[in-house]
């Protein structure tokens, strides 16, 4: 049966889904996330300041103990774990029906990570308003970018509570906590699934990745995580702590917990003392700094390039002289 000639038009899923949104993060709640964050690090920092009274030179010594080549590798390092984990939030963002630029969204992503060495989530606020004022028409609403970075999530989750067995000595957590945890974040992601499938317009459509290019999207989470991995372990025995593989993934594990607190910069030094603290406080603080600010160095780095990227994209053409000649003649 036809249609009435006059009758509207089906609305277009991609155009309901990338339609401009004015909303916006608004500018007080950044501050506020902000100065908590620096709030969080003086105080963490003072803390630290005090545990290292009287071993300041032993602290002194590890920092300068790490030679130039590795430092810069444990930056390149930082730069893949963010290129990775970049590429994996493009493919949860493509998945929703965006039609939005990978270098457009890697932009938006550089400046986003950067601010994330002061808090996380005001990190992912600043990717995500960028990514909405350099693409309001070809990006999802805010509503379902926030959904897409809820797959992500949820692996970075999976892996730490696979992996929290190595928590076990560090932190004294009892055996049975961990397969609960496994249960709780493994049942979520099945849960994911499961609505992907049910929901699939608005809010619910940043879940769509769990549908089409999942694989893709986890396999990306966990080069990014593996890279993070290798910076700890590179930095820890650069500088003669003895570590394992399984002592990386700890500390990796704490930071990323911790890292759901405002606690600014000061997050590295922190999760190494707190995880590895028996094997010296003032060298594993030492590697928890040059963790740190190597991956400042790194964020640094990207966001450089996406603002030079940014400038040379909206740069004016210039046109020939030759051509202006001729059409003015």
């Amino acid at each position: 049966m036809r249609a009435p000639r006059n009758a509207p038009a089906p609305p277009d899923r991609a155009r309901t889904i990338t339609r401009v949104d004015h909303r916006s993060w608004e500018p007080p709640a950044l501050r506020r996330r902000a100065a908590f964050s620096v709030l969080g690090a003086v105080l963490v920092t003072g803390a630290l300041g005090v545990e290292l009274t009287g071993r300041r030179a032993q602290f002194s010594t590890a920092l300068h103990a790490a030679p130039i080549w590795l430092l810069s590798l444990t930056i390149l390092l930082q730069i893949v774990s963010l290129i990775a984990r970049s590429e994996a939030w493009n493919i949860c963002v493509r998945a929703t029906g965006a039609t939005v630029g990978r270098r457009v969204l890697f932009r938006a992503a550089g400046v986003g990570y950067l601010v994330s060495v002061l808090n996380s989530s005001l990190g992912l606020a600043t990717r995500i308003a960028s990514l909405r004022r350099a693409a309001p028409e070809t990006s999802p609403r805010v509503a379902a970018l926030l959904a897409a970075e809820v797959p992500i999530v949820g692996v970075e989750a999976v892996l730490t509570a696979v992996f929290s067995f190595t928590l076990v000595g560090p932190l004294g957590l009892p055996w049975w906590a961990l397969g609960i945890a496994v249960a709780i974040t493994v049942a979520a992601m099945i849960a994911l699934r499961r609505i992907s499938d049910r929901c699939r317009l608005g809010l619910w459509s940043g879940l769509a990745v769990m549908r089409n290019g999942r694989g893709r999207m986890i396999a990306l989470v966990v080069l990014a995580a593996g890279a993070q991995v290798g910076r700890n372990w590179l930095v820890l025995r650069g500088i003669g702590v003895h570590v394992s593989l399984l002592d990386a993934i700890a500390l990796l594990i704490a930071t990323f917990t911790l890292g759901q607190l405002p606690i600014g910069p000061s997050l590295g030094a922190a999760a190494a003392v707190l995880i590895l603290g028996v094997l010296g406080v003032p060298t594993v603080a030492a590697a928890g700094v040059l963790l740190t600010a190597t991956a400042t160095v790194g964020s640094l780095g990207y966001a450089a390039w996406a603002v030079t990227d940014h400038l040379l994209a909206h740069r004016p053409a210039v046109v020939p002289e030759a051509t202006v000649a001729h059409s003015s003649a």
